[in-house]
């Protein structure tokens, strides 16, 4: 089967073996898989002289049920989260707690954005929001909007920060109106927006030098919030502002509890939910299950789908780092 890889610098197609049903995975045609620039462009960005296949977000049919898998059957639509076993190539080995069951009803490009959605849920459990509660987002790219579309679907109350106004006019357009494209348009409406004593979180969804932009997300919070780091921003930042405020900076990992676990996600054994509440194969279902509802869409943001064999193409506007482009599909 082919595969997408990172090499030398460059976006290539790679033959792999096809993957045979193991106890506890599931063997998926791939439909879509969704490119995450932030995390693909890195390695391509490593030159590596071995490629390296790429991608950990897809959709597709399951086509043989390993051992012990219950749960799932062959001619079931899954979203599938969780490299090195979701990625993008033709078929995929998945481990049944790294699936979620995709209705009828729900658009396979938007679940094929799993991954995605299940990164964003998980950042949201790290704030810890509880009902009525309050959070800014920075940074609007498709996890940022992502997150800013759930938050505002769980009723936080939500502000968006972006210095494209393209994409703070997208997070508008998706019902998170209260977005803005330049700090000190956020800082003019914050209180009147969320509160007189600021937000409960801020996630940041950028990427590059933090340092400036964590200092002063400090001066949103209210005494003793929390500042979640979810893109790939360094993490320098003032001591006096954190001490002014108390504020907790917390990383959030990937999907949720599981992920990098080999006995979760390789073994496929679950955590018991009385203990882990909220897994990343939870996660994942979560976020299909908002898609179901029409809580959340990501179909306006999906502004490209490339067949396999153009897969060198779907990266180039990412390597030019063009703003207009945010969701790219491979499509099989």
């Amino acid at each position: 089967m082919k595969a997408i890889a990172a090499q030398q610098g460059s976006i290539i197609l790679v033959e792999t073996a096809d993957p045979t049903p193991t106890a506890g995975h599931v063997i998926v045609r791939t439909e879509y898989s969704a490119i995450s620039p932030g995390t693909e462009m890195s390695f391509v960005r490593q030159r590596s002289e071995k490629p390296i296949v790429l991608g950990y977000s897809a959709v597709g049919i399951v086509e043989a049920v390993g051992e012990g898998v219950t749960e799932l059957s062959v001619g079931q639509r899954v979203a599938c989260y969780g490299a090195p076993y979701a990625r993008h190539a033709e078929l995929l080995s998945m481990p049944s707690n790294l699936t979620a069951a995709v209705p009828d009803g729900v658009d396979p490009k938007e679940a094929a954005f799993a991954g995605l959605g299940a990164i964003a849920i998980h950042a949201l459990r790290t704030a810890n929001l509880s009902f009525g509660e309050s959070t800014a987002v920075v940074g609007l790219g498709i996890l940022g909007n992502l997150i800013a579309q759930i938050a505002n679907a769980a009723a936080y109350r939500t502000v968006g920060l972006d210095l494209d106004a393209g994409r703070v006019e997208a997070l508008r357009r998706l019902g998170v109106t209260h977005a803005y494209d330049s700090p000190e348009a956020l800082e003019a409406r914050l209180f009147a927006d969320v509160g007189p004593h600021g937000v409960d979180a801020v996630l940041i969804c950028a990427s590059g030098p933090g340092e400036a932009l964590i200092n002063r997300s400090m001066s949103w919070l209210r005494d003793r919030g929390k500042i979640v780091i979810v893109g790939d921003v360094t993490t320098e930042f003032s001591r006096s502002a954190m001490f002014g405020k108390e504020a907790q900076v917390l990383i959030s990992r990937a999907g949720g509890p599981g992920r990098y676990d080999a006995s979760y996600e390789r073994d496929n054994r679950d955590y018991p939910i009385g203990y882990v509440r909220w897994t990343e194969g939870r996660n994942i279902g979560e976020y299909v299950r908002l898609l179901a509802l029409k809580r959340i869409s990501l179909a306006p943001l999906i502004t490209d789908v490339y067949p396999l064999d153009r897969a060198a193409e779907a990266y180039r506007p990412y390597e030019e780092r063009r703003a207009n482009v945010i969701g790219t599909l491979i499509q099989y």
